[in-house]
C-alpha cells in the first residue's frame, strides 16, 4: 500500500468514525468509544474483561480506558471487579442496564455505519476502496 492508498483508508475511516460517533451521540448520549467498550463487554465470556484487555480491544491507552471505564460506572453501565487471583488486576464488568443500552444501541450503529459507507461509495476517491472493503 503506498502513502496514497493509506491517506484515502485514513480518511474513510476518519469520516465513517465522525458518523458512528454523532448518530450514537444523537440518539442514545453514548460515545463511540462507549459503545464499542460496552459491544466487547457484551460479547465476552461472563459478560467482564480485563481493563487492559478492554483497551486493547478498543484501541485505547490504559488511562484513557479508565477514565472510560469511569463514565461507564457512574452512568450504572458497567461496574468493576477485583480478580479473585491477583488482587491488582482489575475487571470491568457490564451490567443489566450496559446490556439493554448495547443492544438498543447496536440498530443505530449498524444503520450509521450502512449509511457512512454508502455514501463514501459515492465518492470518486473512496469508492473503489469501500468496493474492495465490502467485497
Amino acid at each position: 500500500m503506498d502513502a496514497e492508498h493509506w491517506d484515502r483508508f485514513g480518511a474513510l475511516h476518519t469520516r465513517i468514525e465522525q458518523e458512528l460517533a454523532k448518530a450514537l451521540q444523537q440518539h442514545h448520549r453514548l460515545g463511540l468509544s462507549e459503545y464499542r467498550a460496552l459491544a466487547r463487554l457484551a460479547d465476552s465470556e461472563d459478560g467482564e474483561l480485563r481493563m487492559q484487555e478492554l483497551a486493547d480491544l478498543i484501541g485505547l491507552n490504559q488511562s484513557s480506558v479508565s477514565r472510560l471505564a469511569s463514565r461507564l460506572e457512574s452512568s450504572g453501565l458497567t461496574r468493576r471487579d477485583l480478580c479473585p487471583d491477583d488482587r491488582r488486576g482489575v475487571y470491568s464488568v457490564i451490567t443489566d442496564e450496559g446490556r439493554e443500552m448495547q443492544s438498543r444501541a447496536r440498530p443505530t450503529y449498524d444503520s450509521a455505519l450502512r449509511t457512512a459507507l454508502d455514501a463514501a461509495a459515492e465518492d470518486g476517491l473512496l469508492g473503489p476502496l469501500v468496493k474492495s472493503l465490502r467485497s
